[in-house]
């Protein structure tokens, strides 16, 4: 593992068969570490999410990044689509952050987007209360309906205003969620949040929410 400015270290995550490689970032004194689960065709070099990740740390939270397919697996559809192979690398990734010298026994938060909302989901359906809260951008929850109601973490959903047909889905997957629960819609956002001020929206929103679930109370 080698250290990237400073405060960034790269991390090679193994999961059976396969290393995942991951940016894991924890500014001195936090509480809670957020792992981030990227959407169809993305990755751990998503501007998007490592926009998210800096207010997240500027929260005061840990990041952890990760590419939960390899390059060769990333270029197969069907693979992208997969939700039980991301949830299995997730939980890898999970399980390995509970062991690391450097994060046990700091809160896990998801942060997923599109298809790693999924991803997300699934994963803390069966982990229970080991992950303290949950976060989809623009996501596709209805990816996981047979195990949204199992999630017992606090979730968040966030859809962009002009994302009509995702607002649909994530209303569906809503309705099945038993956990305290939000979903905010940002007005005038499409999918991928491109407008002025709607990413700045979304990181505010997931960086209150963590905050919220996985620091300790004053």
């Amino acid at each position: 593992m080698r250290l990237v400015n400073n405060s960034e270290r790269l991390v090679n995550i193994p999961s059976k068969g396969v290393r995942l490689e991951g940016a894991l970032a924890i500014p001195d004194g936090v509480q809670g570490v957020v792992l981030f689960a990227h959407g169809s065709g993305s990755s751990r070099h998503s501007p998007r999410n490592n926009y998210v990740a800096q207010v997240l740390r500027r929260a005061g939270l840990g990041t952890l990044l990760i590419d939960l397919l390899t390059r060769d697996e990333d270029i197969d559809y069907q693979t992208r689509f997969d939700i039980g192979l991301l949830a299995e690398r997730l939980d890898a990734a999970t399980a390995w952050l509970m062991e690391d010298d450097e994060t046990s026994g700091k809160r896990i938060g998801y942060f997923g987007a599109s298809t790693g909302a999924a991803a997300a989901l699934k994963s803390a359906a069966a982990a229970g209360n080991s992950i303290g809260a949950v976060v989809s951008r623009g996501g596709r929850p209805d990816l996981a309906m047979e195990s949204l109601p199992k999630v017992v973490s606090p979730t968040l959903l966030v859809v962009g205003g002009r994302d009509e047909l995702v607002i649909e889905l994530n209303r569906a997957a809503y309705g099945r969620i038993k956990a305290e629960k939000e979903m905010v819609i940002v007005p005038g956002a499409t999918h991928l949040f491109e407008e002025p001020g709607a990413l700045e929206e979304v990181a505010n929103l997931a960086a209150r929410w963590f905050k919220k679930y996985l620091m300790p109370l004053e």
